[in-house]
């Protein structure tokens, strides 16, 4: 059940602003605004958990970590390289309890810019076994050192994933994918969870729907979607098609106001990304 709800009216039942009009008092109609507002305030239930808990996927316990690179333009094709040659070694691993899940680089969007997606099987413990034994592995410490001369910045979140959202496993391309990302309003995840739960259904018709994540440290209340087109025309018939769907317009209608700030990235596989 949601832990939040919203009152809204049905067209025509909102008060008329009009009828402040003729008001002699600006205090008086400030009382009016104040109450008309206080009509759409969401209404907070006690909560029991941690949102972690709540939305997360209890069956599993991945943890996601999401690396956004900005390299220096002239380093890109070495940079991709490098990754190249390194990236699986980690993956295959099995020393290593953890897989990558998918490397591109930035096509519209941050330019010259590298994006990498690990999951680490078992949660944290996983997470802080594979940095120990990366430290004390030589070839690793060389790459990050020889990677660090290619960077201008570089930031990471630590995610977990939707339990309503598909599983990022494998696919074969050639594709290319979208990252959309979410600035939420603080104190608003679990609205906007009760709300993707239903609106996923409308987007998986065509496979598109690639795996959704919400952040745990990081830049916080921080929401990632990421989806798979054939090509940007597919993506543009893919998305107007939802709109004909009933129920579609409804769900975005009300989870845009949970937003404080998006971007869409288009991004491209690197020939090593499980996901072409």
């Amino acid at each position: 059940p949601s832990a939040r709800f919203l009152l809204f009216f049905t067209p025509g039942s909102v008060p008329c602003p009009c009828s402040c009009r003729g008001l002699g008092s600006s205090a008086h109609r400030a009382r009016e605004d104040s109450w008309l507002k206080s009509l759409f305030v969401r209404k907070v239930d006690p909560r029991k958990d941690a949102h972690s808990n709540l939305l997360a996927k209890r069956e599993t316990s991945s943890l996601y970590k999401l690396q956004f690179h900005n390299v220096k333009p002239e380093c890109l094709e070495a940079y991709n390289k490098l990754c190249q040659e390194v990236l699986p070694k980690i993956h295959e691993e099995k020393h290593y309890p953890c897989a990558l899940v998918g490397t591109w680089n930035t096509w519209y969007g941050e330019q010259d810019q590298a994006v990498h997606l690990w999951r680490y099987e078992g949660g944290y413990p996983a997470l802080n076994e594979v940095m120990s034994k990366l430290r004390q592995n030589k070839e690793f410490t060389e790459f990050r050192k020889e990677r660090g001369n290619m960077l201008l910045s570089r930031k990471n979140q630590l995610l977990l994933e939707f339990s309503f959202w598909n599983e990022p496993v494998p696919r074969d391309g050639p594709n290319i994918y979208e990252l959309r990302s979410y600035q939420l309003r603080p104190g608003t995840m679990i609205e906007w969870g009760n709300y993707w739960a239903r609106a996923i259904r409308f987007r998986q018709d065509n496979n598109e729907a690639v795996g959704g994540f919400f952040s745990q440290i990081g830049q916080l209340y921080m929401v990632h979607h990421l989806w798979a087109y054939k090509d940007l025309q597919t993506r543009e018939d893919i998305r107007n098609a939802a709109w004909h769907k009933p129920g579609w317009d409804e769900l975005v209608y009300y989870t845009v106001p949970l937003i404080q700030e998006m971007e869409s990235r288009i991004m491209i596989p690197l020939k090593i990304s499980p996901l072409q």
